[in-house]
């Protein structure tokens, strides 16, 4: 993608970002690494004979364990470790005014 420094001062308006000429430029900088970089992918030999990866992984298969009912363990034994409690709940320092 050919990138200028005009285009990224369009978009930056359009998303309602004040971009000075200085930021313009550093940014059409950084945008030009980065569109050498991607380039090297079109040096790969064959790769348009390759399929799209767009995850690494597939997101419909699930691995879940077995569903075994086991026991609780008992609240009030939970609570003697505790010395601040207020029923059978622990009370914890307030963190949020």
């Amino acid at each position: 993608m050919n990138f200028t420094k005009e285009n990224i001062i369009k978009y930056a308006d359009k998303l309602l970002i004040g971009l000075s000429d200085k930021e313009a430029e550093t940014i059409f900088e950084e945008f030009s690494v980065i569109d050498k970089n991607i380039d090297q992918i079109n040096l790969i030999p064959n790769i348009e004979n390759e399929e799209p990866a767009f995850m690494p992984y597939d997101l419909y298969v699930a691995t879940l364990r077995e569903d075994i009912p086991e026991e609780s363990t008992d609240v009030d034994l939970i609570l003697s470790n505790t010395k601040d409690k207020l029923g059978r709940e622990i009370r914890v320092p307030k963190v949020v005014e």
